[in-house]
């Protein structure tokens, strides 16, 4: 089989996928769920409940006007309890929604039948509607809502659909499972988004360490005219929207420009899977799978979970957290973020939840830099991290902008493969962050 990939940089951690092929579980629904009310990247979201209120598995709990934004409905049925701020996996307070639950009633107008509804009855307009009322983002982590995805600008053409099933964070198998769980519902979630599109091609990536999820939809995409899957060699960040791009269609993204620029628009697969629940079933967004793995962990599961779950639940469901446990991360080892507390609840973007032995989580001693090169080669934006990092660290963000901190995508290649085990990427992200600000400051100006 002919496999893929990006030409610039990436790395090979080991992939660690250690409940690959365990069947998913649908995870116990909590006694109260904490509801953030913003689970997108954009504007924030308002909430247009209160204590006291009523709520059903489905309904509305956040309105926003803004272009870039997305609202949040009840994962369970129950009373409104309050409405507070928490700290959530970015260590910053949030607005959230306290719901006690009781039993387990949804909204009338969502079909829960397990029936698969193959006909598209709405049109392009209605399809960009329904996945706006209903909540749906990108489910990779990233969270940008997906009806603005599909609404490129008048000077942009959509020409491919991409789908991301690549799945190369080490250690999750959400992705996976789903693939192989519900495959032909995703080719109907990617024939929903041609249709929005206007599109007549798309391409599923898959990471060659899937095998089963390749031939499997590789046999189900022969029913779907229009739509192929392609097959990726194994190499870290695979997954990344510039990086799948180069791989599927050989088209580079360039420099300050989105996907869109070069034809192409990028969905995760669970987000694709969603788009049919919402299109076809009035399903919004409330639940997902969730990867609960780790070295240590004696049984690791993929679960199906309401969205406020805390991560604590999780936990307990897998036999609790192991005796040598040095960090519990949400999502990959690579991208994601070492939590503050387990009370964290689970959102939209949350695709796992990683338990790390004290012996992997520790930060090894810090040496001088030797002046290898080996950042430069792993980053697969072509940037020089070691001039990133150092430029930001010593505040001279003028030249850490013209260094494309911008252009960083927060991978971890560089932190990874520096053999002096400086924290490359820390540096970065406080550039890049600052930098954000002053591009914004300067923008506001002109």
């Amino acid at each position: 089989m002919n496999m893929k990939t990006f030409n610039i940089g990436g790395v090979h951690p080991n992939d660690s996928k250690l409940n690959a092929d365990a069947p998913m579980q649908e995870l116990p629904i909590p006694k109260q769920v904490c509801v953030m009310v913003s689970q997108h990247l954009g504007a924030p979201s308002q909430p247009i409940v209160k204590k006291g209120d009523k709520v059903k598995v489905g309904t509305v709990l956040t309105s926003n006007d803004a272009f870039l934004s997305a609202v949040v409905h009840s994962p369970v049925s129950g009373t409104v309890n309050k409405i507070a701020d928490v700290i959530d996996a970015s260590l910053y307070p949030k607005p959230a929604i306290f719901i006690d639950v009781e039993g387990d009633e949804w909204e009338e107008s969502i079909d829960r039948s397990p029936e698969i509804k193959r006909e598209i009855n709405l049109d392009g307009p209605a399809i960009i509607q329904k996945i706006k009322e209903m909540g749906i983002v990108g489910m990779g982590g990233a969270c940008f809502p997906t009806h603005v995805k599909l609404m490129p600008p008048k000077d942009a053409k959509a020409e491919y659909l991409l789908l991301n099933g690549v799945e190369c964070e080490p250690y999750l198998t959400c992705d996976y499972r789903l693939m192989l769980d519900h495959a032909e519902e995703i080719m109907i979630g990617a024939q929903i988004l041609m249709k929005a599109l206007n599109v007549s091609q798309a391409i599923v990536g898959i990471e060659a360490n899937k095998p089963k999820a390749i031939a499997h939809m590789s046999e189900m995409a022969k029913k779907f005219p229009g739509i192929s899957v392609q097959a990726l060699k194994m190499k870290y960040p695979q997954g990344a929207e510039k990086q799948l791009i180069k791989a599927l269609t050989g088209r580079a993204v360039p420099s300050g420009k989105l996907p869109i620029n070069v034809g192409c628009v990028v969905d995760n697969v669970a987000t694709c899977y969603a788009v049919y629940q919402a299109v076809q079933k009035n399903m919004p967004l409330v639940q997902r799978i969730v990867t609960v793995t780790g070295p240590s962990v004696p049984q690791p599961t993929n679960f199906l979970a309401r969205l406020g779950t805390p991560v604590s639940a999780f936990l307990e469901a897998i036999g609790g957290v192991p005796e040598d446990t040095g960090k519990v991360i949400s999502g990959g080892p690579m991208m994601g973020k070492a939590l503050a507390n387990t009370e964290v609840s689970s959102v939209k973007g949350m695709s796992g939840i990683l338990v790390l032995p004290e012996k992997q989580a520790h930060r090894n001693t810090v040496y001088p830099c030797i002046r290898c090169g080996k950042c430069v080669e792993a980053c697969p934006m072509g940037l020089e991290p070691y001039l990133i990092a150092s430029t930001s660290l010593a505040k001279a963000f003028d030249l850490t902008e013209k260094a494309r901190v911008m252009d960083c995508i927060e991978c971890g290649c560089c932190h990874f493969t520096c053999p002096s085990n400086r924290p490359l990427l820390d540096a970065i992200k406080l550039g890049k962050s600052t930098v954000g600000k002053i591009i914004r400051a300067r923008n506001a100006k002109n």
